[in-house]
């Protein structure tokens, strides 16, 4: 659990509702999620041995439990904050907060998260418990967003703000950086723990679409201090002139980048090799 005294950067409630209010037309704004889907189920046919439970954390609609079910796990949870989200899903599902895992300790022995871990507050909390929650020689693998996510758009509201109010609200996300990432894996007493980064670039026909495709995947603001009122149209229009001066795509559009920190690592208590291991489904 995330400690009482921290100061929280993100409001888990106001992700929960951006996921639930993005989760019936989800399928048509995932092409993100599955492009890094893809990139984590490459490292994992890389790794030569068998899984017999696993855990797609933070699942959205089980895009990631379809593929490790595709890759041969016999049984497969998906979990995620949203009910609109797990209620899609093909696996069994299950309602369950990053910050507060309800799983008994050595539950898997393969847990997977796609671009959902850098809405926690509490990252190395977050990564304790799903050290704890893996059966020993169990992997952890995921993705999330973080290093220069998005700093067109974050570049141009902030100037267009300043130029309407003489100030800056945060209406963006904080993101966290790849060597602070693989520190955290560390901290967090995973063995041999690899920490990379990708970036993807993708273009837009306008800063409208970029929004609406940011809503479309439950990705919009959730900072515990962001703006409780809808965004000025001052702001709004001076931050698309910006962002279409300056970052124009190839085809006449906008492009918008996101890098993604790719994290790996084993528990490593009792190493083992090759095969499923013992009490894992048949």
């Amino acid at each position: 659990m995330s400690d009482s005294s921290q100061i929280l950067v993100f409001d888990r409630s106001q992700v929960r509702r951006q996921r639930d209010r993005a989760a019936r037309g989800f399928a048509a704004h995932r092409p993100l999620f599955d492009e890094s889907g893809e990139a984590l189920a490459e490292r994992l046919r890389d790794v030569k041995r068998a899984f017999g439970t696993a855990l797609d954390l933070g699942a959205h609609t089980g895009g990631m439990a379809s593929r490790l079910t595709t890759h041969g796990v016999p049984f497969v949870v998906a979990a995620d904050m949203s009910i609109g989200m797990a209620r899609q899903a093909s696996a069994l599902a299950v309602v369950a907060d990053e910050e507060g895992l309800p799983f008994a300790a050595e539950s898997f022995d393969l847990i997977v998260s796609n671009l959902s871990l850098h809405w926690v507050n509490d990252l190395p909390g977050a990564l304790a418990q799903i050290r704890q929650s893996l059966r020993p020689g169990g992997l952890f693998l995921a993705a999330l967003l973080g290093g220069a996510t998005l700093y067109e758009l974050r570049d141009c509201l902030m100037e267009a703000e300043i130029n309407v109010t003489g100030g800056v609200s945060p209406r963006l996300a904080p993101t966290i950086e790849l060597q602070t990432a693989s520190r955290l894996l560390l901290r967090a007493g995973f063995h041999l723990p690899v920490a990379d980064q990708e970036r993807v670039i993708m273009e837009y026909a306008d800063t409208k679409s970029l929004l609406l495709d940011l809503r479309g995947m439950g990705e919009t603001n959730a900072h515990a201090q962001r703006p409780k009122h809808f965004t000025r149209r001052r702001i709004l229009r001076g931050a698309a002139r910006l962002y279409e001066a300056r970052y124009s795509g190839g085809e006449g559009g906008i492009k918008a980048t996101f890098d993604m920190l790719f994290l790996h690592g084993w528990k490593n208590d009792r190493p083992q090799q090759g095969a499923i291991s013992s009490g894992t489904h048949n």
